[in-house]
């Protein structure tokens, strides 16, 4: 993956991942109402691909390739140089730009009340879909008695 930091390093991540999951409709309708202010905008990359996953076994504590998986990237830069990054999982061209001018847009102003409120909102529903994920898995756990 696209390795640069915007501000923030590990920040960063964090919010391109909570980007990444974020709510296709929601994501592009913030992109939408961000555009308008951000003035001209360059863009680098838009394109689809297959990527690697990897995998780490945890017996023998190597990593491994899993398979590959269909993503979406765009990275944009506007004329200061500041750059946005985009990558989402799935032939999604428009939610991987989105995704980068949010990106782009907290690398240039930072976080402003439209961005923080969506990320807040994000983070908080993607907490919420891993809970009721996990509830699941559990109650599929089965235990065994071994002799």
């Amino acid at each position: 993956m696209f390795n640069e930091t915007t501000s923030g390093g590990s920040d960063h991540a964090a919010t391109l991942g909570v980007l990444a999951r974020a709510r296709p409709e929601r994501l592009k309708q913030l992109a939408e109402t961000l555009l308008d202010a951000m003035g001209e905008i360059a863009v680098l990359t838009n394109r689809t691909g297959l990527v690697m996953v990897p995998m780490r076994d945890t017996v023998e504590n190597v990593d491994f390739h899993l398979g590959e998986v269909l993503v979406s990237e765009a990275h944009i830069a506007d004329a200061a140089g500041h750059v946005g990054y985009g990558m989402v999982t799935g032939r999604d061209l428009e939610r991987a730009m989105a995704m980068a001018v949010v990106d782009l847009r907290i690398a240039t102003v930072g976080e402003e009340p439209a961005t923080t409120g969506f990320l807040t909102e994000e983070r908080a529903h993607q907490a919420e879909a891993d809970t009721a994920r996990m509830r699941q898995v559990e109650a599929t756990r089965v235990e065994m008695e071994t002799f």
